[in-house]
């Protein structure tokens, strides 16, 4: 059988086997990059997947299985007299009266943290036929009426273990400051999701203060009946299940997409480090490769062979990291509550959902990154001229793009970031950075041919030997400072981004945490209603030595959106919003009777509330928009207002935070003592300002974990990458080596010349990469953060860190070149060039 007619496989047996015999290392370097880029990329997606998915599923148990779903548009409840009116038109079968209320349970240790948990009100005797999840299911033993008693409640399988109670245990519901209610945990609910309790609607009006109000309800229609012949109650709106559905997706789409385009990035900075392997292993290679050439191996054959050989290295490395993806998943799922430290999930712990679509999906990117990685190599030993290559006359010339490819890319990349977000995500944005970091690879060839189209130097005889072989090979310095550009560029982008929004959280916690003590009720908007401060103990704080001053906050969560979260309403006082809030610009003149609110950048994205615009909130009324703050801890949407305007508005006479300016030299931890013994143990939350600045600090650091991870993965993956590239031209340059021997050039002097080709060409990487990375990051702080979670802030460059990975990335090309120089020349210089006697 001759070499044109051999099979593929046996091709790669006599080509391929030696040399990763050889360099098994080299090899499993480059699979471990691809296995990597997919592990995380999979782990990414089969998190937020399956913590998706259980929350998705834990609302349809909550939304129950009604033909008519009603909510109450009101803060508070509505009026429970609707369902009367409900029950009584023709088209209804059954009516079930809802109640939710979301509250804390006490702990029952000494210094345990409250739980988060959400009480369900309801009728018992309906629930069966509607939402059977709910129905309550007493121990063995108890009456068939302990549904009916207003003092025992059920609890579902997540808030037992996350309270760590049992079946006939007391738990401990919190309401207001001094209030609370002790229950009998009487038997369990079949509800999955989050902590869930269930209790008679009586007794929870009664426990809450809402007597008289109801928050849902659902509906159960007659046969034949239609849901539009339904007369509703005022204040009562249909809720459709894709509404639901529709907002369980959008608490963290932004965070979800992110984080995978993030991930993703970690799959094309690897596809360099295996282009540089294989890239070495051709080089390395040519001879053997020229050799065959001469014995009959055709061009198309080559190529086939270094294809073939980067599909190896994807499909191993896909398989590997699907394997580790999944166990990643599995581990964040157990570990991180499935919301990779975004806090989208609380109470969420999802089981892991394998999905062999999004497999083969994961393991296909992961074979076309080889593949993409592995074209250049396969091209270049496809134009091998073999007799050439036997003489050591240098490799083949790499396919050329056309100069306006360059250009246009990055022209495109520019355009693409001024388009207004697709769907509420930047997609257009994403295709910039991609256009921007192709088409800064692209530009690589220009400035190349640029740089050595300057004049030789007539003096410096080494100089002018290294310039004037770079002319002659200046394909192998373009595919040197591509690599430096490319990896260099994701780097520096990453570093400038997370480096931007720490900064801006930072600054921002300067200026809304300017008090010296913090006391909060409630850890969130959505328990301010049943965790909140009375007058009395505010009066009673006011009045503790050591205690200057005090401002007190009431924070509620409001729905102007089924298909949204619910945003953050704050009434705090405001004599002068333009000092008190970090506002964008200066607040529009205030108009004598108006309500003035001031809304924060994401309001803005979400409801197009502009200064100036009129807003109608809940339990409130019509309001002006006077300003836009700068607001970083709600990404949904938050509203100020006021203390004054709100009380006089609703009524509602509750806090639930208090800034306290202390006196000189008084101690921040007597003052909480003293605060702490108006309470009872365990209802309220005490933080000084540095530990609030820095628990939200490390909780940043936490929500951006897997971007410090892609950080240091391009900065490996592009240094190894570097140093392989730098290599693999020294290797390929052994008879050139030999035949500057003979001509009387020392040992040193040959290493000395590469070094300064590596530095030379590692320079003009930098600056390239630095240059394109800061490009990147603009669209990245400018465009990707503002459309993808509604925030803005300035451009940091952190200069130390920039010029740190520029300066590692010059050493790491430098020092390659040398060490492989050193190794080439180390070759006897007659046998080196003997094959061309």
């Amino acid at each position: 059988m001759s070499v044109t007619t051999a099979p593929l496989g046996a091709l790669l047996a006599t080509i391929s086997l030696p040399d990763w015999r050889a360099h098994p290392w080299r090899h499993a370097v480059a699979l471990l990059a691809v296995a990597l880029g997919v592990a995380l990329a999979f782990s990414v997606h089969l998190v937020n997947a399956s913590a998706l998915a259980e929350f998705a599923s834990a609302v349809r148990v909550a939304q129950g299985r009604p033909d008519v779903s009603l909510r109450c548009t009101q803060p508070g409840g509505c009026d429970d007299r609707a369902l009367d009116s409900l029950a009584a038109q023709p088209a209804v079968q059954r009516a079930l009266p809802l109640l939710d209320v979301d509250t804390l349970a006490l702990p029952t240790a000494a210094g345990a943290p409250r739980v988060a948990l959400r009480v369900i009100g309801l009728d018992a005797l309906v629930v069966a036929t509607i939402a059977p999840e709910w129905l309550p299911q007493p121990a063995a033993g108890a009456s068939r009426l302990a549904v009916l008693d207003p003092q025992l409640v059920y609890l579902n399988a997540a808030a037992l273990a996350r309270l760590q109670l049992a079946v006939g245990d007391t738990l401990t519901l919190q309401q207001g400051l001094a209030g609370s209610h002790a229950l009998r945990i009487a038997g369990t609910v079949a509800a999955g999701g989050a902590p869930l309790a269930v209790i008679d609607i009586a007794g929870a009006q009664a426990h809450f203060d809402r007597i008289g109000r109801l928050s849902r309800i659902q509906l159960r229609l007659a046969p034949g009946a239609d849901a539009a012949s339904l007369v509703l109650p005022a204040g009562w709106q249909p809720v459709q299940p894709q509404d639901e559905a529709a907002r369980v997706s959008n608490v963290s789409r932004a965070y979800r997409v992110n984080l995978t385009v993030l991930a993703l990035v970690a799959l094309f900075v690897g596809a360099f480090l295996v282009f540089s392997v294989i890239a070495l292993s051709v080089a390395q290679r040519l001879p053997a490769f020229a050799l065959l050439g001469v014995l009959g191996l055709s061009a198309a054959e080559r190529r086939r062979v270094v294809l073939a050989e980067s599909a190896l290295v994807g499909l191993a490395g896909s398989a590997l990291g699907l394997t580790l993806g999944t166990a990643l998943a599995a581990l964040a799922l157990r570990w991180l509550a499935g919301d990779l430290g975004g806090g989208y999930f609380p109470g969420i712990t999802p089981e892991l959902r394998f999905s062999w679509p999004a497999a083969v999906g994961f393991g296909a990117l992961g074979i076309a990154a080889a593949l993409l990685a592995g074209w250049l190599p396969s091209r270049q030993a496809e134009a091998l001229a073999p007799a050439q290559a036997l003489k050591g006359l240098g490799g083949a010339a790499a396919p050329t793009l056309p100069r306006w490819v360059a250009p246009l890319l990055l022209a495109a990349g520019a355009l693409l970031a001024l388009l207004p977000p697709v769907a509420g995500l930047p997609l257009a944005a994403y295709a910039a950075v991609a256009a921007l970091l192709l088409g800064g690879v692209a530009l690589v060839p220009l400035v190349v041919r640029a740089l050595l189209a300057l004049p030789l130097p007539r003096r410096a005889p080494l100089l002018l030997l290294a310039l004037a072989r770079a002319r002659h090979e200046h394909q192998a310095a373009t595919v040197a400072v591509a690599g430096v550009v490319a990896s260099l560029a994701l780097a520096v982008a990453l570093t400038v981004m997370v480096a931007s929004f720490r900064n801006g959280v930072a600054r921002w916690l300067d200026e809304v945490l300017p008090a010296d003590l913090y006391l909060r009720s409630a850890p969130g908007a959505a328990t301010s209603d049943a965790a909140y401060l009375t007058p009395e103990f505010v009066a009673a704080v006011t009045h503790l030595d050591g205690v200057a001053r005090m401002e007190a906050s009431r924070i509620r969560a409001l729905a102007l959106d089924p298909t949204r979260p619910a945003v953050s309403l704050i009434a705090r006082p405001l004599a002068d919003p333009a000092r008190q809030l970090p506002l964008l610009a200066a607040p529009l003149p205030e108009r004598p009777g108006e309500v003035a609110v001031y809304v924060s950048e994401a309001m803005v994205a979400l409801y197009s509330t502009r200064p100036g615009e009129r807003l109608v909130l809940p339990g409130i009324g019509e309001v002006r928009v006077r300003g836009v703050w700068r607001d970083y801890a709600r990404q949904f949407g938050s509203v100020v207002i006021d203390l004054g305007d709100y009380r006089r508005l609703t009524g509602d006479m509750r806090l639930n935070d208090l800034a306290l300016w202390l006196t000189a030299g008084a101690a921040p931890a007597a003052v909480q003592r003293g605060a702490e013994a108006l309470a009872p143990a365990g209802t309220v939350e005490f933080a000084q300002t540095a530990q609030l600045r820095a628990w939200s600090l490390q909780i940043f650091d936490r929500s951006f974990a897997v971007t410090y991870y892609l950080q240091l993965l391009a900065v490996a993956i592009g240094l190894f990458g570097i140093a392989a590239s730098f290599s693999a031209q020294a290797l390929a340059r052994r008879r050139e080596f030999g035949l500057l021997a003979h001509l009387g050039l020392t040992r040193p002097q040959i290493v000395g010349v590469v070094a300064a080709e590596g530095f030379t060409w590692s320079v003009v990487g930098a600056v390239l990469g630095l240059a394109l990375g800061l490009a990147v990051s603009v669209v990245l702080v400018f465009v990707v953060n503002p459309q993808s979670f509604h925030w803005t802030m300035g451009l940091v460059l952190p200069g130390s860190r920039l010029l740190s990975l520029c300066a590692a990335v010059v050493l790491a090309g430098s020092v390659a070149a040398a060490a492989g120089a050193r190794a080439a020349a180390a070759v006897n210089s007659v046998r080196a060039v003997k094959e061309d006697w």
